[in-house]
């Protein structure tokens, strides 16, 4: 079946953590698992600062780096898997995790497949509910004293986390006007690659 102009609804929800932190996105079949990982930064939203892997049907994918891969778990390349495939090939949901230190793990569900709305740019932000944590605040036990100490005033660590983090920071909103800004930025990159890529096909004719 076709990939081109079928999109996916996807819900990508932040494990080990409640009250949910959950995004649910749109995104056309024919992205690659990287500009999924894009997608997942642009829509929790994180600062693409660290590594990250996607896990599905038994592989790990991500970008591939000779001097860590191992036989036993070696890398197929994020860049080049594309997101219909692995439907194709029957998977519902993958595992995402961003930034090894702190351990950022995501289930990355796929809720649905329809065909895509020509007057709509993709990837489109749906919904979500929580705000994603702070870069490098220490994974969940970090995550958990920074909400702590920002919401006391009285805490040991109320101004040293609040001047760390520098800017506001509500747990219950989900940055939605940021996300849309992100979100909104890689359709129009969409959108331009696919002018592109028609343009380059009609030319070669």
């Amino acid at each position: 079946m076709s990939h081109v102009d079928r999109i996916a609804r996807i819900r990508i929800q932040l494990d080990d953590w409640q009250p949910a932190i959950w995004r649910r996105v749109e995104v056309p079949l024919t992205a690659t698992l990287k500009a999924l990982h894009d997608v997942i930064q642009a829509a929790m939203p994180f600062d693409d600062y660290h590594l990250f892997e996607f896990r599905a049907d038994g592989k790990r994918y991500a970008i591939p780096d000779p001097e860590w891969d191992s036989m036993r778990d070696r890398t197929l390349s994020a860049k080049t898997m594309r997101l219909g495939t692995l439907i194709d090939r029957g998977v519902k949901e993958l595992a995402y995790t961003y930034d090894f230190g702190d351990d950022w793990r995501h289930t990355v569900t796929i809720e649905a497949v329809a065909d895509a709305d020509p007057a709509v740019e993709y990837p489109r932000y749906i919904e979500g509910a929580g705000r994603a944590p702070p870069e490098d605040v220490g994974g969940v036990p970090g995550f958990e004293l920074f909400l702590d100490a920002i919401a006391d005033p009285k805490h040991e660590q109320h101004r040293e986390l609040k001047r760390w983090h520098g800017r506001p920071f509500d747990p219950e909103r989900a940055a939605e006007d940021e996300i849309l800004t992100r979100i909104g930025k890689l359709a129009k990159r969409h959108v331009l690659g696919k002018a592109g890529f028609a343009k380059s096909r009609s030319q070669s004719r």
